[in-house]
């Protein structure tokens, strides 16, 4: 098929990029967003959002991409991707309320129009959405049937933040839920003249997709938690090297290398809530999800694992720096990080040239931080300016202080340099 005309419903850390990637290959696309600084930003041809690449995409989207506030602007269009939030409720399973409102006026938006359309939801949806109320509230608002007038998918993106425009144009696979063959053509001829290296194509129907796409997340996390199992036992044998076993493990073909590595506690906002949804996906229908609960218990424990590790270390009371509080680098994004609403924060990270790295971003002397004494410091987020108040709440002991350099006069001797996130060294290197 021939570059498309296509709409990307929310124009966030995620549609953002992938509205800029499909443009960037020859795709038409028109991104809507209910955000006027979203828009504003992509018409003036700046990145909405903090992601690397991001701005060299939108530039090298020039003439094919724009955006709007009109949802009537869909009716021209072959494709529309809908990326919008699916919060997690008390159970741990995601909320539609966005997505519907998305459907409903992508709907309304195609009624009148004649043109073959096919509706992608990319959002993480709970198994059962997409074929239950995300199709009842399109075919009503379209007054088209699924399949026949109209076609819906499901695509999931498997990406990180701080990669997002990688991973969109380097996929392992592309995972497609369908309603029927036409709309799955539609969606696979769209991205074929956009990714690299001929990734294969997993097409299947809703339900099996929605399955998958949490799935994936949670045994990722899996191998997370497991190392750093493996780790806490390594911690506590004489001579023992954490990195040494994960290694050899990662040589197992049956095993892998990605992902097996001590560190932190993942984070983000996709690993934790993916683990607890398929948990609680698992009691909804009665199965006991045993691996998914252990997971998220050892990832939880995390924090104070490294606490105490750092009073044993340091063999007394100590003033420790931490520095940074993104839950992995390149980002400046602090959904679940390693970060606790306690006197034991941790989220710190230096970059492979000893830079201190602060929120994804690298640290110029001067900047100002939060530091918490006796225990630790941690520093203020520079991309989101966030008070300490949002992040302590009154806790008394954590002070303010105005450059990198009173950081380490503070901190007694060498400060401890921990990493936060998935990507980075074993606590056993930070702490030599």
């Amino acid at each position: 098929m021939a570059d498309m005309d296509i709409a990307v419903i929310g124009l966030g850390k995620l549609g953002s990029p992938l509205a800029a990637v499909l443009a960037s290959r020859g795709h038409r696309v028109v991104g809507v967003d209910l955000n006027p600084s979203a828009v504003a930003a992509m018409n003036a041809g700046r990145a909405p959002v903090a992601e690397p690449g991001l701005q060299a995409c939108i530039e090298a989207a020039a003439g094919r991409l724009r955006a709007t506030t009109d949802f009537a602007e869909l009716a021209g269009t072959d494709l529309s991707f809908v990326i919008v939030p699916t919060p997690s409720g008390p159970d741990g399973r995601f909320s539609n309320r966005f997505v519907l409102d998305a459907v409903r006026r992508v709907g309304e938006a195609l009624r009148c129009g004649g043109r073959y359309h096919v509706v992608n939801i990319t959002s993480t949806v709970m198994p059962g959405s997409t074929g239950g109320e995300i199709r009842a509230a399109l075919e009503a608002a379209s007054g088209r049937v699924v399949g026949r007038d109209i076609g819906l998918t499901y695509n999931p993106e498997f990406i990180a933040l701080g990669s997002v425009v990688r991973d969109l144009l380097r996929p392992d696979m592309l995972l497609i839920g369908q309603s029927d063959a036409r709309a799955g053509d539609v969606l696979e001829a769209a991205y074929r003249g956009v990714v690299e290296g001929d990734p294969p194509v997993q097409r299947m129907g809703w339900i099996d997709a929605e399955i998958t796409k949490i799935a994936v997340n949670t045994f990722v996390t899996t191998k997370i938690s497991y190392a750093n199992m493996l780790s806490e036992m390594c911690e506590r044998l004489p001579g023992a090297d954490v990195d040494v076993v994960t290694a050899a493990l990662g040589r197992d073909s049956r095993i892998g290398p990605k992902y097996l590595r001590a560190a932190l506690g993942y984070g983000g906002p996709c690993f934790p809530r993916d683990n607890v949804a398929l948990a609680s996906l698992a009691r909804g229908l009665g199965v006991a999800a045993d691996i998914a609960v252990a997971t998220d218990a050892i990832n939880r424990r995390q924090v104070d694992r490294v606490v105490a590790l750092v009073q044993r270390l340091a063999g007394g009371p100590v003033t420790v720096a931490v520095l940074g509080m993104a839950y992995k680098p390149d980002t400046p994004v602090v959904d679940e990080s390693q970060l606790r609403q306690d006197e034991s924060y941790i989220a710190i990270g230096r970059d492979e040239g000893g830079e201190l790295a602060f929120g994804g971003e690298r640290v110029e002397r001067g900047t100002p931080g939060f530091y918490l004494r006796p225990a630790l410091f941690v520093g203020t987020n520079n991309a989101m300016r966030i008070s300490r108040e949002e992040i302590f709440g009154p806790v008394a002991n954590v002070i303010r202080v105005d450059s990198y350099d009173e950081a380490l006069a503070i901190a007694d001797d060498t400060p401890f340099g921990l990493t936060s996130g998935i990507c980075t060294p074993s606590l056993k290197h930070a702490t030599h």
